[in-house]
């Protein structure tokens, strides 16, 4: 079993709290816009990272995170991306290649909306955690958890961190 911390849209802050919540993470998967490479350091420090770039990141992140992340974990085919949008209305450049070669985890950031939707016709599970730091316009910063133990994922939660 891998448990996982999933963490977006830092903007360069990293609220203490997120070292609590994932104390027991086997890894944490940060979906872009860390806003620094400071808050790159310190999640890899504290835990495996894997991560991918957010539109507001520099190139020193950019330079060591791609774009798009696709890998297994366990069982897994997971894709992670920055805007990729969700179920219905996946972004443009990511529509074609979703449909003709499905994950069964498609996780994104970039809206600050914390989204779980499964989409029933290519049979993928879709996660956004919302955004962790604070900018933007969302209330409250989110994060989540959830193991993945094989095939399955399980066990999923949301974490609400404090208003923005």
């Amino acid at each position: 079993m891998t448990k996982i911390g999933l963490i977006s849209d830092t903007h360069a802050y990293l609220d203490q709290a997120v070292f609590k919540y994932f104390e027991h993470c086997d890894e944490i998967w940060h979906i872009g816009d860390f806003g620094s490479i400071a808050i790159a350091d310190e999640l890899e420090a504290f835990k495996p990272l894997r991560a991918v770039y957010g539109n507001i990141d520099g190139q020193d992140i950019r330079i060591r995170f791609p774009e798009d992340l696709r890998f297994k974990c366990e069982e897994v085919d997971v894709w992670l991306t920055h805007i990729g949008g969700y179920p219905g209305r996946y972004a443009p450049r990511i529509k074609k290649l979703i449909t003709e070669n499905p994950p069964q985890l498609f996780i994104t950031g970039h809206s600050h909306i914390l989204k779980v939707m499964y989409d029933q016709k290519l049979k993928c599970l879709h996660l956004n955690p919302g955004a962790a730091g604070k900018q933007g316009w969302h209330k409250v910063r989110t994060l989540m958890r959830f193991d993945i133990d094989g095939s399955k994922i399980e066990n999923l939660e949301i974490i609400e961190l404090a208003e923005r």
